[in-house]
């Protein structure tokens, strides 16, 4: 009785293993049969489907900030009268390209006049002490006069070139050149006319002065650029500042601005300064760059589109960015097996630059990924889930 009950028991387990062992073969099969798309062969030679190999290269992203375009500070002059005066005559108006030392306008002024008139009467009194000076050196070695008397006119000899410098340097101030003050001691004729001339070639973009009018020297009455280089100047958000290099590389880091004026097309710029203090309003860090505009196509105030290139990352696995599929938390990519058949694969993504994106895990290099049309692969497999 217990041997029928032992052969029995045995008997009565053979069977359950091996359901068991049928079971589990079908799971992982059904499992396997989950991850594969199948077209049939007709619909797979009209889909237009490409598979292109992973491949493994150098990287590239970037970051895209809002800017403007802004005069070059370094070549722009806001000219300003430096004394009181009114507008005789106007030459330049804003668009005219201009040369160095092209005269601009011209004011008359009496506090001009009044100061060469002042400069002539020092040059005036400089002569006579100086004549004065050499008479007394003359009698004293004659024992004329005393050494008292000599050093009195010494004295009065250096007050009056005191005052002749004096005189000569606020001509410089107001503006009159050397050969202006050579013209005067030559001809000794008083010219109350000043001259507002560009100080160097460029266009002017302001003007703020009509003739007539009675100017300050705190008026702005041209502003002066030369726009054959221009700055960009672009905000970048806090969070963003560790994309922009420190300042002892970032002026090698590749930039591009983009224009709206000019949608197709990319200037290449320079980075030439990392602000060192936000702004406290925005949150936003300043960040200029240069760019050549020899054409004049670049116009100041321009909204503009910064692209911060990052550095080159070697030897990443990269597929194209229309390969990866998203669904959820999932992301995945279909690999072709043979003509009709492709398997689902996740991965897990690191960057991307819009056109490729690095994959960290999940596929090898040079498994076929479908690049295009691959749409149609994601809704047959959800059709399949449902």
């Amino acid at each position: 009785m217990v041997l029928y009950l032992s052969v029995g028991l045995g008997c009565s387990r053979a069977p359950d293993d091996a359901a068991g062992s049928r079971n589990g073969g079908a799971a992982h099969q059904d499992a396997s049969e989950s991850r594969l798309v199948k077209l049939a062969p007709d619909v797979a030679g009209k889909s237009g489907i490409v598979a292109q190999p992973a491949v493994r290269g150098e990287f590239r992203t970037f970051r895209e900030f809002p800017a403007t375009v802004r005069p070059n500070e370094r070549a722009l002059a806001e000219i300003t009268a430096l004394i009181r005066g009114r507008v005789i005559d106007v030459y330049a108006d804003v668009g005219q390209q201009v040369k160095a030392g092209d005269l601009l306008a011209r004011l008359y002024s009496s506090d001009l006049g009044l100061a060469q008139s002042a400069y002539m009467k020092a040059q005036a009194r400089l002569y006579v002490a100086e004549q004065a000076f050499k008479r007394a050196q003359f009698l004293l070695k004659e024992k004329v006069i005393g050494t008292a008397e000599a050093q009195r006119r010494e004295s009065e000899l250096f007050s009056a070139r005191a005052e002749a410098r004096e005189g000569r340097d606020r001509l410089l101030a107001l503006g009159m050149e050397e050969q202006d003050i050579r013209r005067l001691d030559r001809e000794q004729k008083i010219v109350s006319y000043m001259p507002i001339k560009a100080p160097f070639a460029g266009r002017i973009i302001a003007r703020n002065l009509t003739r007539g009018e009675v100017v300050e020297t705190t008026e702005r009455l041209f502003v002066l650029a030369d726009l054959s280089q221009v700055w960009v100047l672009a905000n970048i958000p806090e969070k963003d500042i560790p994309y922009i290099q420190p300042h002892s590389s970032a002026h090698n880091q590749l930039a591009e601005v983009r224009v709206s004026a000019y949608p197709d097309e990319e200037f290449p710029a320079k980075i030439t300064y990392v602000g060192d203090v936000l702004d406290p309003t925005t949150r936003t860090m300043r960040l200029r760059l240069e760019l050549p505009n020899p054409e004049g196509r670049l116009k100041p105030e321009m909204f503009a589109t910064v692209r911060v290139y990052s550095e080159v990352e070697p030897n990443v696995l990269l597929v194209p960015e229309t390969a990866v599929q998203r669904d959820g938390d999932r992301t995945f990519v279909f690999v072709q097996r043979d003509p009709h058949t492709f398997e689902v694969k996740d991965i897990a993504v690191g960057p991307s630059n819009g056109e490729l994106v690095t994959v960290l895990s999940g596929l090898k290099e040079g498994e076929p990924v479908v690049v295009k049309e691959a749409f149609l692969l994601k809704s047959q497999l959800q059709k399949k889930d449902i």
